[in-house]
């Protein structure tokens, strides 16, 4: 299930999904963004994609039902904000990239890969949100 709803008058391509599965749906959302941002660059889009499949993978593994993604970009000073809601109130923690570790690295990855990143928390839960640098779009007037 998608809406699309504008996030503000100078976003470019806003959307949003429903995350309704009880495993995460990390293929079908990575297909979902990469058709949002299908004039990325390869590895700007690369870059998104993997913010994004680390949020929704936060969500379902340290969050709780509902949960939502959404993808705008901005034109001016172009960047992909990535924002995933969930229904949990707790901390956000960045692990520690550590040689042989199977799982803590999914946060480092998207604050190296981000400009920035936060936590909005709301009384539904929390949006975890990430800006991601693109390259400026020619916008035609």
């Amino acid at each position: 299930m998608r809406r699309v709803t504008l996030l503000d008058e100078d976003a470019v391509g806003p959307g949003a999904m429903d995350l309704v599965e009880d495993d995460p749906p990390l293929v079908r959302v990575r297909r979902w963004a990469g058709e949002v941002l299908s004039d990325l660059a390869g590895d700007e889009l690369d870059g998104c994609l993997l913010v994004v499949t680390e949020l929704v993978s936060n969500a379902y593994d340290h969050g709780q039902a509902p949960r939502t993604v959404r993808l705008h970009r901005t034109p001016r000073s172009c960047f992909v904000r990535v924002e995933v809601d969930d229904a949990a109130f707790g901390e956000v923690v960045v692990g520690r990239s550590r040689l042989g570790a199977q799982r803590g690295r999914g946060m480092v990855l998207v604050v190296n890969l981000s400009t920035a990143w936060g936590v909005d928390r709301h009384e539904r839960g929390k949006t975890v949100w990430a800006e991601v640098p693109c390259a400026a779009l020619e916008v035609s007037g």
